[in-house]
């Protein structure tokens, strides 16, 4: 279960932490032709090799990139601006599904989670703090990205990514409190963002844009409750 874990990370630090939105602009304009493209799929095989630090697992790590670059191509031949949220979740399930194939033949696992022990800590949390801090981020937009559309323009100038990195603290500090039993935080922390928007919401009168926080903020919150609490149940374990 631990190497099914550390592959997952390695794919979300591929995936998401050193792939540029350069990277993926040159991919969609250019598709199998992106010199990107074979870049991103060679940098997932030597994470691989790099996280479970064995050369033996070289033909696995081989077969997890051509899979890998098999995926990305065919939604970047089938994907439009009408399917590309759908497209863009189906291929991290499909990534996530072809990992788990290829685990189970190389390792054979018996599925036991009572294997994992406390040292396999590391890994599960690390995939966590990835996931909810860059992965989640990419879903979030994905997910919302039809009502996004629909907001009307502002004049109005704000900080630059600055909505992407308060996503990022708010729910690595909800996963904090999940993990640390403080669940107390988490209501006080949906508190004080509530405080903070209300004047924006009570100034704007705009209903769209009132629907859009809520369902950003539970969405956010969800997410991170949802890994904390997956996390746990794995420690458990």
């Amino acid at each position: 279960m631990i190497v099914f874990i550390k592959l997952i990370l390695a794919h979300f630090i591929g995936d998401f932490l050193l792939q540029p939105k350069s990277w993926v602009d040159e991919k969609v304009k250019r598709k199998a032709k992106s010199l990107k493209l074979y870049a991103h799929i060679i940098i997932h095989g030597l994470l691989v090799l790099f996280i479970l630090w064995d050369f033996k697992y070289w033909i696995l790590a081989l077969l997890l990139m051509v899979s890998h670059g098999i995926i990305d191509i065919i939604k970047l031949y089938v994907q439009n601006e009408s399917n590309k949220s759908n497209w863009f979740l189906f291929d991290q399930v499909l990534h996530i599904l072809s990992i788990f194939t290829l685990w189970s033949l190389f390792f054979k696992p018996d599925l036991n989670l009572n294997a994992l022990t406390e040292n396999t800590s590391i890994w599960i949390y690390s995939s966590a703090i990835i996931f909810i801090t860059f992965v989640s981020g990419m879903v979030m937009k994905e997910l919302m990205s039809n009502w996004s559309k629909v907001l009307n323009d502002s004049n109005e100038e704000s900080l630059n990514n600055a909505g992407k990195y308060i996503g990022m603290l708010e729910r690595l500090f909800v996963f904090i409190f999940v993990v640390t039993g403080n669940w107390e935080g988490v209501g006080f922390l949906l508190a004080a963002k509530s405080v903070f928007r209300f004047g924006d919401l009570k100034e704007s009168k705009d209903r769209k844009l009132t629907e859009y926080i809520l369902i950003g903020t539970l969405l956010s919150f969800g997410i991170a409750i949802a890994t904390g609490m997956l996390a746990l149940k794995l420690l458990e374990n």
